[in-house]
């Protein structure tokens, strides 16, 4: 953990120098997935444990709601865009992991939800979580778009999705806070393009 060792103005001197080393057109290619999520009725799910689990969380309800103005909130007639968090339904996820396994609470989820076309985000640090693979590969197979945001190495997932943001380091607590904070651009992005606002106003 980068914070044991090092003071508070060298830590935010790393993070700038790990920010300034990501690949935008990944960041640019993930907005760009959600935006045809949005266009085309597709659903996006997303999916993650431990902190990419609340990550997960996080970037559901922030699509969920945001994608739009709150002053539409109340217009039935706009279009929204589908997204859920697997992580978020705990009776299921307890159920799954008690009867079948934990490697099967997310890809059960997706057998009931998902449909060709639909998008997949998965995060995970590590990029080695079972269940997360398990959904991946389910996806891949059934012919849904796969995305995954890693970190250290990439692990088994950053070879399994079909594109993917990779943040090329070995401290779990700044991967974390980088997907997130990239995600906020993305969130922005997409609420730009979908409302025809800001850089995308004359569109």
């Amino acid at each position: 953990m980068l914070g044991i060792e090092l003071p508070t103005d060298a830590y935010l001197a790393r993070l700038r120098e790990e920010l300034s080393r990501i690949d935008q057109a990944a960041v640019g290619r993930w907005a760009d997935l959600i935006y045809r999520a949005w266009e085309q009725g597709r659903f996006v799910f997303l999916l993650g444990n431990g902190g990419s689990g609340t990550t997960a969380s996080h970037m559901s309800e922030d699509l969920g709601k945001s994608t739009l103005p709150e002053s539409v909130l109340h217009d039935e007639s706009r279009r929204r865009l589908k997204v859920l968090s697997l992580t978020d339904n705990a009776g299921w996820i307890m159920a799954v992991g008690n009867d079948l396994a934990y490697d099967q609470i997310f890809v059960q989820q997706l057998m009931n939800y998902g449909s060709a076309g639909d998008v997949v985000i998965a995060i995970s640090g590590s990029g080695n979580s079972p269940n997360v693979l398990r959904a991946v590969e389910w996806a891949n197979r059934h012919g849904l778009v796969t995305f995954g945001l890693t970190g250290y190495g990439g692990g088994q997932l950053k070879a399994i999705q079909q594109d993917g943001l990779h943040v090329d380091l070995a401290d779990m607590g700044m991967v974390e806070s980088i997907h997130l904070c990239l995600f906020h651009w993305v969130l922005n992005d997409v609420h730009a393009r979908i409302n025809r606002v800001g850089r995308y106003a004359a569109a």
